[in-house]
């Protein structure tokens, strides 16, 4: 490589020695069967080594090859290319009628990595982004091509997947008929007395946003559809100007407010696609824990903000219905979401995370897989019960483990003695 290749935030500095921006299936494919370590780099967004394949690995992106994006309306599915994020994709299926059931928060990141890594939108019916997948095509270690389909006995290994089977060189999703929705904001709701369940349950998506300076959310985000009640909301007051979530910063860069209805894309993420954010001077924690435990994680949380507060930015509290994925943070349990996003200061910060993992632990927390955790690999391990599955199924379509980095191996508890031993 010619320059120094970080991740967005800068925090990961990667060190394999090329990045390969293949600009055909073919190339890709060839790319792959001839080398020894292939890891993907997706939009970057991650805050962890999720993606770096090691000095000796090469490093892909996707963004070189055709960003195919192809609405099937009779199917009411959508194929979109490894490579393209869901600002674009979003786009393009709202031209067409249709919608996504969810989107995250910042509509920049690619669709396949995101949906690799279990990331989620909100809403107490509505599962991870991965949800959706009904087909992943792969190109596996040897350079052939893989498609895996809902109904297969390897699918709900194969969404959300780490990276470890393959490059995912496209997704089949899932639709609906195009929808309407409008936002409302909030502020001061107090943790004291908080009804968790009403408040996560009253709009189609809700996200509470507070600094942990003193008890309580500083702001409620509610994100009605337009074909379903607008909610009562006596826990708290409308906002009176529009608000980011993060104190200070503009709130231009952020989704239309105050009830004015739009298009689901332009309303389900917090953040404009129009808005392209730049380096991220920032880190993001993320847990997701049984729904039942919320109010006591917020409680457990509360008792040590003295310690939270001076390294925080935000933290944003969401739900995400359970799934089937054997890899999902969200898999077999209705999950609460606990995001962290601290300031940029890794020192400061890691003993922090360990303080919020500490009082967390009671509820079985499971990290976002693309964030900054210091839960020990034997830990992380006993919280998915389908992880003996999944190892198998990437001993079957990796059996070399040229996807299986240093990030890998520890979630599978496979040493690097043991990879070589296979090739």
């Amino acid at each position: 490589m010619t320059r120094t290749l970080t991740n967005w935030a800068g925090n990961i500095t990667y060190t394999a020695e090329e990045l390969h921006r293949p600009p055909s299936l073919d190339a890709l494919a060839a790319l792959v069967a001839r080398s020894a370590k292939v890891r993907v780099l997706g939009s970057g967004h991650s805050f962890n080594a999720i993606a770096d394949p090691g000095g000796d690995g090469v490093l892909v992106s996707l963004t070189a090859l055709p960003p195919t994006v192809d609405v099937d309306t009779a199917a009411r599915t959508v194929r979109v290319a490894g490579g393209v994020r869901y600002a674009e994709l979003a786009r393009r299926v709202h031209q067409q009628g249709f919608a996504l059931a969810n989107m995250a928060s910042l509509p920049h990141i690619s669709v396949a990595g995101s949906v690799a890594t279990g990331t989620h939108g909100s809403g107490v019916t509505n599962g991870s982004l991965a949800s959706v997948v009904r087909e992943v095509e792969l190109i596996t270690a040897d350079g052939s091509a893989e498609l895996i389909r809902r109904g297969d006995r390897r699918f709900d290994g194969a969404v959300t997947s780490l990276g470890a089977l393959g490059v995912v060189t496209g997704l089949t999703l899932d639709l609906e008929p195009d929808f309407e929705v409008s936002q409302h904001v909030f502020t001061e709701l107090p943790l004291a007395g908080l009804d968790f369940e009403a408040v996560a349950a009253s709009a189609y998506s809700v996200s509470l946003f507070t600094d942990w300076g003193r008890p309580g959310f500083r702001q409620l985000w509610l994100k009605r559809r337009t074909d379903q009640p607008m909610p009562d909301v006596p826990w708290a007051a409308p906002a009176t100007e529009a608000m980011h979530p993060v104190p200070g910063m503009p709130a231009r860069n952020c989704t239309r407010q105050f009830g004015v209805p739009g298009p689901w894309h332009e309303r389900l993420p917090h953040f404009r696609a129009e808005f392209t954010p730049s380096s991220g001077a920032e880190l993001q924690s993320e847990y997701l824990l049984p729904r039942a435990d919320a109010l006591a994680a917020l409680h457990a949380v509360d008792a040590i903000r003295a310690t939270v507060a001076p390294v925080l930015q935000v933290c944003e509290v969401r739900t995400v219905a359970a799934d089937s994925q054997w890899l999902s943070p969200a898999h077999g349990r209705d999950t609460v979401a606990l995001h962290f996003t601290w300031v940029e200061d890794t020192e400061a910060v890691l003993p922090v995370v360990r303080r919020v993992e500490a009082a967390l632990a009671p509820f079985d927390p499971r990290p976002h897989w693309g964030k900054v955790f210091t839960m020990p690999p034997v830990v992380l391990r006993g919280r998915y019960p389908r992880l003996a599955a999944f190892r198998a199924l990437a001993d079957e379509l990796d059996p070399k483990g040229t996807f299986r980095n240093a990030f890998v191996r520890d979630v599978l508890d496979v040493q690097a003695e043991e990879v070589l031993s296979r090739q």
